[in-house]
């Protein structure tokens, strides 16, 4: 078996279908470059695992006894890769003809560059906004006060979700979704791989804040296409991840903005997100409730 260029690293919790979908989508449209694809499970109760040895022996599947969660799930997988690239691929993706052989060839076109995401759509094909920038306080604050919903053209109001640019062409970006994200593998082994102590959010964030502070750049590359179904495993625990999103936020603020922001201007910024975190959730559990 030749060495891999591209390693394709799918971690799963209890989405069976959906990875089915997405492994037949690779072996449909594989890169042209050698590849392998890696598998963790993070112990689904749908015997997702079961389904990957039954009908894909060719995939190498790390079986967790119990659930670790994203980032550590990855970090398995990304630990386990050969490639030069390595691909981080939620299992609820199916890449589109073309894509992954895209992003490797951007990858290979610009060596300062240390990511690289697709353009991810719907299952109809509408445009999914996957990429952000930064939370600086001042962003999080034009969404707080409704800011950014008010003046989504404006480049200043709504920067955070970039609510003011079309997706159709080659860009540098702050924070993409990882949702579909091609890694280099020498700029992982510069930065590390991802923080544990980010288990289900922002630890993409983190990880594209330490590539940019080494040197390295991300980019958004329209030419490649991956639909995304969005959610697939989180929604199955609304309420819960709603919370987790918001301490994966405080946990960013603490390793990258405390000591550096005014102090008075930090503890305003995390009293808001907790106070944020607290509105969403109570939202998200009276629906769930309702269900």
């Amino acid at each position: 078996m030749p060495q891999p260029v591209l390693s394709i690293c799918i971690c799963n919790w209890n989405t069976r279908d959906d990875l089915r979908l997405c492994l037949q989508a690779i072996a449909a449209h594989p890169p042209s470059a050698p590849y392998e694809v890696i598998v963790v499970d993070n112990a689904s109760p749908d015997a997702s695992a079961d389904m990957v040895r039954a009908e894909f022996s060719h995939v190498t599947l790390i079986a967790n006894p119990e659930n670790l969660h994203y980032a550590r799930g990855n970090n398995q997988a990304l630990e386990a890769a050969r490639g030069d690239f390595a691909l981080l691929l939620n299992p609820d993706t199916q890449v589109r003809p073309g894509a992954l052989d895209a992003l490797v060839a951007f990858m290979r076109d610009h060596p300062e560059a240390g990511a690289a995401a697709p353009r991810l759509v719907n299952l109809d094909g509408s445009l999914q906004r996957s990429v952000r920038a930064f939370p600086t306080p001042a962003l999080l604050f034009f969404e707080a006060v409704g800011l950014a919903r008010l003046f989504p053209r404006s480049r200043l109001f709504g920067r955070y979700r970039m609510t003011f640019w079309d997706y159709d062409t080659v860009r540098e970006v702050d924070q993409p979704m990882a949702s579909a994200l091609l890694l280099r593998r020498a700029a992982l082994d510069e930065v590390g791989l991802f923080d544990e102590q980010f288990p289900m959010f922002f630890n993409d964030v983190d990880l594209c804040f330490r590539l940019k502070a080494a040197g390295w750049q991300v980019f958004f590359v329209p030419s490649a296409e991956v639909v995304h179904k969005v959610g697939a495993s989180t929604r199955q625990v609304r309420p819960q991840m709603v919370r987790a999103s918001h301490q994966g936020l405080l946990a960013f603020y603490r390793k990258h903005y405390r000591g550096r922001l005014p102090a008075l201007l930090y503890g305003l910024t995390v009293a808001g997100i907790r106070l944020a975190g607290g509105i969403r959730w109570l939202i998200a559990s009276c629906a769930a409730g309702e269900r």
